[in-house]
Parts: structure tokens; sequence; C-alpha cells
């Protein structure tokens, strides 16, 4: 029998980040037991939201709120395939957080989508952040871009 994976995937509400979570379950589909971690990062609040709000209690409200709305549809995708999940918002640079956050889970592997909401692409196909994660994680990270039968990068540790 294979030994169950704990897998993140961050949740940034593009299609690339759901085509991540179908290609994880895909991926845990044969080891039982699995279990997925949804993160959202919400980057640092700018200047121009500082000198706005005037309340940093509320501009964390508002962000974990955005948060969670990005990541209700990864959720329905997991809860539709009866899997165990954890989700979490948090705030600060997505490509150091998405790195830690799967340390901290103790996560096997990431699985990701090949660019956010209007990233610009590399070359190669991927956005800042995916490149950015590849280069920094210890452990397996695959990325996947939207129909994509296979992941267009991966990276064993």
């Amino acid at each position: 029998m294979s030994e169950a994976l704990k897998i993140l995937v961050p949740i940034d509400g593009s299609p690339h980040a759901l085509a991540a979570v179908r290609w994880a379950l895909r991926l845990a589909g044969g080891h039982p037991d699995s279990s997925f971690v949804l993160v959202n990062v919400q980057p640092p609040p700018s200047l121009y939201e500082v000198v706005v709000a005037h309340d940093a209690e509320r501009i964390a409200e508002v962000r974990r709120d955005a948060g969670a709305d990005l990541l209700r549809d990864a959720e329905a995708l997991l809860d539709a395939a009866g899997a165990s999940y954890e989700s979490e918002v948090a705030g600060g640079t997505p490509e150091h957080m998405i790195v830690d956050l799967a340390e901290n889970y103790g996560c096997d592997a990431i699985v990701m989508g090949a660019r956010g909401r209007g990233d610009s692409l590399d070359a190669s196909g991927l956005g800042p952040v995916a490149r950015a994660v590849l280069k920094a994680s210890a452990l397996p990270v695959t990325v996947v871009r939207p129909g994509a039968l296979e992941p267009v990068a991966n990276q064993a540790a």
C-alpha cells in the first residue's frame, strides 16, 4: 500500500491554481489517506492601503476575508473529492511564505499553478512566484498549467 502524501497547493483564484488542485488530487489518488494544505498568501499592505485605512486590524481583516474568498473554489473541489485538507490565509511575500508554510505543515510536496492572476510569463512559461518557489524549495515542486495533461516542470529534492 502506498504511503499518504501531504501536498501544499497555493491558491490565488486563478485557473492555474485550480488546475493545480486537480493535478494534486490526481497525484494523491494512488496514496490513500493523503491530505492537502491550501494556502492563500496576501502580499503586505501597500502604503496607500495603510494611509487610507488607518487601522492595521481592519486591513488584516479585509485581507483574511479576501483570501478566504479566493480559497472557496479550491475547497469545493476537495470537498467534492472527499479529500482531507486544511486552509490558511497568510500574509507576506508569496514566494517565501509558500516554501515556509510547506515546511511548517510538514508537506511532502508543493503543487502549484504555472502563473498567478496577472503574472507575466518568462520563456519557460512560468510566472515569477512559480519560478522563485522552484528555486527556493527543498521539497519536490510540480508546476501545472490549466488544461495540461502533464505538469510543465517537476523538481525533485
